[in-house]
C-alpha cells in the first residue's frame, strides 16, 4: 500500500472512488452524489493553487482505495482547531486492516508539517466510522447545548502522529 499525494491525473480515479466509498458508507441516501459532480469538484478544486489544501490517496497496485482531504480551518465557531480533516474514505474492503489508521497519522503528519497542531473533523452523526475516529484519539466536539452533531477533534496532533 502506497500513501501519496494526489495529483490532477488521479481525478476522474478519484471520484469513482469517493463515489463509491460515500455510497459504502451512507448506503440509505436515495439520490447520492454521481461519478461527474465529484469529478467537477475536484477539479474545481485542484484549480486552486493555494496551498490551503491537500490531498493524499492510498494505492493497492495502482488502484486508489482510500484518500483523505485536509484543509486550514479558519472559523471563529471553533478557535482551538487549526486543521480541518476534510474528507477521509477508504472502500470497506480494506476496512479493518490498519490502512485509515495509516491515512490518519499521514493526515496529521503534513497538517503538523505545516505548522498546524490540532484538526477538527466534521461528519454525519450517523457515520458508521465515528468509533474509529474517537479509537484513534478524536474526542467528540459538543454542541453549546450539548448535542454530539457528529464533529470529532485532535487537539494535539503530536499525539496522533507519533
Amino acid at each position: 500500500m502506497v500513501i501519496r499525494d494526489a495529483t490532477e491525473s488521479d481525478i476522474v480515479a478519484l471520484a469513482e472512488l469517493h463515489v463509491m466509498a460515500w455510497n459504502q458508507t451512507y448506503p440509505e441516501v436515495a439520490s447520492p452524489p454521481t461519478v461527474a459532480l465529484r469529478e467537477q469538484q475536484w477539479r474545481q478544486l485542484f484549480g486552486r493553487k493555494d496551498g490551503s489544501w491537500f490531498v493524499l490517496v492510498m494505492e493497492d497496485h495502482g488502484r486508489l482505495i482510500g484518500f483523505a482531504k485536509g484543509q486550514r480551518y479558519h472559523h471563529s465557531d471553533l478557535p482551538q482547531f487549526a486543521g480541518e480533516l476534510n474528507k477521509l474514505y477508504l472502500l470497506r474492503e480494506y476496512h479493518g486492516r490498519g490502512l485509515g489508521r495509516r491515512l490518519l497519522v499521514q493526515v496529521a503528519s503534513r497538517f503538523l508539517s505545516q505548522g498546524i497542531a490540532s484538526m477538527v473533523l466534521f461528519s454525519e452523526p450517523s457515520n458508521p466510522t465515528g468509533g474509529f475516529f474517537q479509537a484513534m484519539g478524536g474526542e467528540k466536539v459538543l454542541a453549546k447545548n450539548g448535542e454530539f452533531h457528529g464533529a470529532y477533534g485532535w487537539g494535539d496532533l503530536n499525539r496522533l502522529a507519533g
